[in-house]
């Protein structure tokens, strides 16, 4: 997935400025697709540059202007081609898991912290994706309300339902984490119980 297509999806829900497309993706698609906002601002000039969206220049206090970013019937037109397109999975790559495998290479104080950093990285993330399911669900997510304002009332629960259908995957995808460091703590208990306690300081 590149850039572009997350900037699109959110220039579905509403007509944005720069600043205002950086915000709002750091508060909905940011949670699956990271981007920092230097990356955000010149996507943004080059999707103009292919007519993807329309930059239109608006007053903005007394002297100033700035500019707002309509999403076009190019950029539609893109975004629906992207949707209809098969993922291309890349090589997995994990370093706590690969760290895991090697376990043996280190004391047993650095194994408790990678897995009780790991468990409390991934609960962290538990807690702010069900925040953002629950703010979905009851439409006070400001990205939520401005899609449902501009689409049919007959499409809002299938806007809604398929938000948090993608958070509640990450939800599973985290917990599944947790219980893996958590079964890794297990682990190590076991493991240590086994070694003699003659052997234990070698």
């Amino acid at each position: 997935m590149s850039l572009r297509y997350a900037i699109l999806a959110i220039l579905t829900a509403a007509p944005l400025t720069g600043y205002e497309t950086a915000k709002r993706f750091e508060g909905s698609v940011g949670h699956v697709w990271h981007a920092p906002d230097s990356q955000i601002y010149p996507e943004l000039r080059r999707m103009e540059a292919e007519a993807l969206v329309e930059g239109r220049e608006e007053r903005w206090g007394p002297k100033g202007t700035k500019t707002r970013y309509y999403i076009t019937a190019a950029g539609e037109a893109a975004f629906r081609d992207w949707m209809a397109t098969p993922l291309k999975y890349a090589p997995w790559r994990d370093v706590a898991h690969m760290q895991a495998a090697y376990f043996e290479w280190t004391d047993p104080e650095s194994v408790r912290m990678h897995l009780e950093q790991h468990a409390a990285h991934y609960t962290e993330q538990i807690a702010q994706w069900s925040s953002q399911v629950q703010a979905i669900e009851s439409h006070e997510h400001p990205m939520i309300a401005a899609r449902l304002e501009r689409y049919p009332a007959e499409q809002h629960e299938r806007i809604v339902a398929f938000k948090a259908f993608a958070y509640e995957g990450l939800i599973r995808l985290a917990q599944a984490e947790v219980d893996w460091a958590h079964s890794g703590l297990e682990l190590l208990e076991r493991l240590d119980a086994d070694v003699p306690a003659a052997d234990a300081g070698d």
